[in-house]
């Protein structure tokens, strides 16, 4: 007799037939990226100063730009931050959310394609191997057929392109839903010929109803910075902490940070002893310490908050806000920069997240005159320890200036100078002789010449300035040619030159990058403290520095020029400013430094020492030979 199953028997076939297959299908856990990363993310040894589990808690900040991720409504996420403050650990969050939840091809895009294999090899492969979720997805790059490369990486549902801005054939090729930027300001300024590099990546999402862009970068130069124009574009949330004093809330910047510090000088170099007293609320003035202000209620606040309608979020972040970079260390860093503009502009965009302006915190003419110091008028100021001259060469005239260089770059303005007279005139390059000849005493009775001197060639009178080079180049006159231009070197090799054709006759000409040697000239002028690098200029009426200098010296300005082959930074003058002489001397000066090279320390410590009187022994013969060859030439 055939026995039926009881109902009993047939729900526990059923549980272990049919309720297997159910969980095969079973849809995956729906979770925000800050979950995601706090159930599965592991920071890697490698990458990370706290490596283990991530912990949104300890950066409270990147909770919203990584929730801004999972919002329908939003297609653009922009993130200005400073270093170190974890907007890579942003990124990657995201590439691990959407590999494991949300799978799609995803586009990342780094300023190079250097930089875009060092980002694979040091921060991608890393994540993949050590978070479990991610290792059972994406392939080794070292297995058989795996379909992953350093640049791609597949996984089921999408594939992860790491390229660089500059190739237009990987930003070009592949449809993306996802594209994600890093160091954005860093980029090149087009994709080949094919244009803007984000402008591109984007248009491979066209065809997605549900793409997602994040761009990602620490700011640079204000006017000319792509990320602040993102940021604009969004709705400019900054991190905002809360005054336990008031109870508003305020972005912490550097003028709300309130220190004081004392300076150590051993050998030359200075040590800051500092004493944070703390964050001054801008609303109430209250003082609160950097240890309690990190543990008051903290939120990001929109200034423009209506463009989340048109899906586009923006955040600016700072190093205050970041855990592991204490304020005194911030300050620090300001302090030793702050003498350097280079340096400076550094701690601006890095530390203190800020733009860099390239020109708007220089001096005008007015403050410039009103900077200028009374100097001895029998001596040399102190701390000069080296003379050079730059002459430019005009069709009725030459223009010169004297510079005094001491340790560290700082300069002296000694003497600028005018010779009435076409350059083809013996007697003008006679007084130009009478100038440079000129010997300038220290207050120990040591005296300095002119050692080096450099002589624009590039008007109508080449080949009579390269005449009357050759005649001086005993005494280190030398001809120079300006080229403008980003990248080229500030000061060349020299090239012998001969003078119209006679091979007896010839002249060692310099090439000068002069746009780089106007950048050190403007970025010294914006030092605003005696010491290194810092600028110079007397009050004393016969030495010609009065307003019409500081207008030649101030007549330029950097700014970013629109081309049929891309951007491109270049010095155009300023309205209002009379001719640029002023600031070509200036830079034919500093390239004869450079030319020179002088070791200011051993020329320091001779000039310590008292003069002695030296009988001048002269030989009849030796100076005939000296006169020969004076008149034929030689090498210098």
């Amino acid at each position: 007799m055939k026995r039926f199953k009881t109902p009993a028997q047939i729900a526990k076939d059923i549980n272990k037939t049919i309720k297997p297959a159910l969980a095969y299908f079973k849809p995956p856990e729906k979770l925000y990226v800050d979950e995601w990363a706090d159930k599965y993310r592991v920071l890697s040894p490698e990458s990370s100063a706290e490596p283990g589990p991530w912990r949104t808690t300890r950066t409270p900040y990147l909770q919203e730009p990584m929730r801004a991720f999972n919002d329908p409504k939003v297609h653009t996420i922009t993130m200005v931050a400073g270093s170190q403050i974890g907007k890579s650990e942003l990124q990657l969050n995201i590439i691990g959310y959407i590999i494991d939840q949300d799978p799609g091809s995803i586009m990342y895009i780094q300023p190079n394609l250097e930089a875009a294999r060092k980002f694979s090899r040091q921060r991608v492969a890393p994540m993949v191997r050590d978070s479990k979720k991610l290792n059972k997805k994406v392939h080794n790059t070292k297995s058989r057929d795996s379909g992953n490369t350093i640049l791609q990486k597949t996984f089921p549902g999408g594939i992860l392109t790491i390229c660089g801005s500059e190739s237009a054939a990987a930003l070009c090729s592949t449809p993306a839903r996802y594209v994600i930027g890093d160091e954005r300001d860093r980029w090149a300024v087009s994709a080949g010929n094919e244009g803007d590099p984000w402008s591109l990546a984007q248009a491979r999402q066209t065809t997605f109803y549900n793409r997602k862009s994040v761009e990602v970068s620490t700011p640079t130069v204000k006017g000319a910075s792509n990320i602040e124009t993102a940021f604009l574009l969004g709705t400019q949330e900054r991190w905002c902490h809360k005054c336990p004093h008031c109870g508003e809330y305020t972005n912490i910047v550097f003028d709300h940070v309130r220190f004081d510090y004392t300076t150590r000088v051993v050998k030359g170099k200075e040590f800051f002893d500092i004493d944070v007293l703390g964050f001054a609320c801008p609303h109430c003035g209250a003082i609160t310490s950097e240890h309690d202000i990190r543990n008051q209620p903290a939120k990001w606040i929109a200034e423009n908050p209506d463009a989340y309608e048109t899906g586009r979020r923006s955040f600016w972040l700072n190093a205050f806000s970041s855990p592991w970079t204490p304020w005194e260390k911030i300050i620090r860093k300001f302090l030793e920069a702050r003498k350097d503009p280079e340096k400076l502009k550094v701690v601006f965009n890095t530390l203190l997240g800020e733009l860099w302006e390239d020109r708007g915190d220089l001096a005008d003419e007015d403050e410039m005159l009103e900077r200028r110091e009374e100097y001895n008028s029998d001596y040399l100021p102190e701390g000069v320890l080296a003379l050079t001259c730059g002459v430019d060469v005009q069709d009725n005239r030459l223009e010169y200036e004297i510079v005094g260089f001491g340790m560290f770059g700082e300069t002296w303005g000694i003497k600028k100078g005018y010779i009435m007279g076409r350059p083809d005139s013996p007697q003008v390059w006679s007084r130009l002789d009478d100038a440079i000849n000129h010997v300038y005493y220290l207050k120990n009775g040591r005296g300095l010449k002119v050692t080096i001197t450099c002589v624009d060639s590039g008007g109508h009178f080449t080949q009579d300035v390269y005449e009357q080079c050759r005649l001086r180049m005993n005494r280190c006159v030398f001809p120079i040619k300006g080229k403008g231009g980003e990248g080229i070197p500030f000061v060349g090799k020299p090239n012998k030159v001969f003078i119209k054709g006679d091979k007896k006759r010839f002249v060692w000409l310099y090439s000068l990058g002069v746009d780089a040697g106007k950048s050190i000239i403007m970025d010294n002028l914006r030092v605003q403290e005696p010491g290194a690098k810092y600028c110079h200029f007397p009050k004393n009426e016969d030495r010609n520095y009065d307003l019409n200098f500081f207008n030649g010296l101030l007549s330029e300005k950097l700014t970013l020029s629109k081309t049929k082959s891309g951007n491109r930074w270049c010095w155009e003058k300023l309205p209002g400013h009379r001719a640029n002489e002023a600031l070509d001397c200036r830079n034919y000066a500093l390239a004869a430094f450079r030319i020179w090279d002088p070791d200011l320390d051993a020329i320091h410590k001779r000039l310590l020492e008292p003069p002695t009187k030296k009988v001048k022994v002269v030989h009849k013969a030796k100076k005939r030979v000296t006169k020969n060859r004076l008149l034929e030439g030689g090498d210098w």
